[in-house]
């Protein structure tokens, strides 16, 4: 028994000491975040229930697959909810993914998360709507302001340039409905013979744009025209115009073009749509953040488009791929 042992003993020394052979993978430095095989990128937006998003998220998965990165999708069911947008946050740091791509629900209160993302040396990167403060590396979205001015300048045309309009504003605090609530009473102040009669805000829901709308035509009977600055405000509104009998009677501008919207315009319930191109800000959010990984320089701030869409230019093909972006 003990020649067996020391045997082993013997054999287990030739194996510990055989020279350039022995070497095992093991002794290989760890992989830096750019040597990865797959980065692992935290995709989060305001919300998840909306075509927007769904466009968004296509955007993000198409950057992922061409810059070999898995996309880790994950957001608050509504977009007010920002403590839960929050979470989300942390949760992404703790898991120590290689960066973040986020839709700010409030420009204020991510702030906090932002640093501590930025301080674990992971890279943010706001889409859509941005935050008060200088860590992310950069802001990919819609000139909010001038899509806006758009809207006003495209509702005055289509009220005779005179008459009551109103505002649909979605969530006070976010920057996106701020900057555009900003930017259609900048447009008004070129307009003097419009008259801004009412502000109500949608919170992102279609049921409270819907309820408002009826609001601003129950105490504005000469409404002539009203602004949605979201999908489900402007759905709302349309819904409520129809309902009242006002179809084509009260104007209706809308940012976005979601299918139901699409549909709105082609029936006339809504008269034009200031379209962004949600799909542009997944894919170049996620690749100014693979970009920043790899120590390649940044624009602070990435400009996505914004187009006015009416029937009138509906059928152009340049209209029909930014309408249908995921089309085959």
């Amino acid at each position: 028994m003990k020649r067996i042992v020391c045997g082993l003993i013997v054999l287990a020394m030739a194996a510990g000491c055989g020279g350039e052979k022995a070497a095992t993978p093991s002794a290989q430095p760890a992989a830096t975040p750019a040597q990865k095989a797959r980065l692992e990128i935290g995709v989060v937006p305001k919300g998840i229930s909306h075509q927007f998003w769904l466009t968004v998220k296509a955007g993000a998965d198409a950057a992922g697959n061409e810059f070999n990165a898995n996309i880790r999708w994950q957001g608050p069911d509504k977009e007010t909810e920002i403590d839960k947008q929050v979470n989300i946050l942390e949760d992404m740091i703790s898991r120590k993914v290689d960066a973040i791509v986020m839709a700010a629900c409030d420009e204020n209160g991510l702030t906090n998360v932002i640093k501590k993302a930025v301080d674990a040396k992971i890279p943010v990167v706001t889409i859509d709507s941005g935050v008060k403060s200088d860590l992310p590396v950069t802001l990919v979205a819609t000139d909010n302001i001038a899509g806006a001015k758009a809207a006003a300048k495209e509702l005055a045309r289509l009220i005779g340039n005179e008459g009551e309009v109103g505002l649909m504003p979605f969530v006070p605090g976010a920057a996106t409905s701020e900057l555009r609530e900003q930017g259609f009473k900048d447009g008004l102040k070129e307009l003097p013979n419009l008259k801004l009669v009412a502000t109500l805000y949608s919170q992102s829901d279609v049921a409270k744009g819907m309820n408002v709308t009826q609001d601003m035509m129950t105490a504005n009977p000469n409404l002539k025209g009203l602004f949605a600055a979201s999908e489900p405000g402007a759905i709302g509104a349309a819904q409520a115009i129809k309902a009242a009998g006002k179809a084509g009677q009260v104007k209706l501008v809308a940012f976005d073009g979601s299918d139901e919207e699409i549909e709105m315009l082609k029936n006339g319930t809504i008269q034009a749509l200031v379209v962004q191109n949600p799909f542009q800000m997944g894919y170049k959010g996620v690749k100014a953040a693979i970009d920043t990984i790899n120590g390649k320089p940044i624009e602070k701030r990435i400009d996505t488009g914004v187009t006015v869409v009416t029937m009138e230019n509906f059928n152009q093909p340049e209209i029909q791929k930014l309408l249908y972006p995921l089309a085959k």
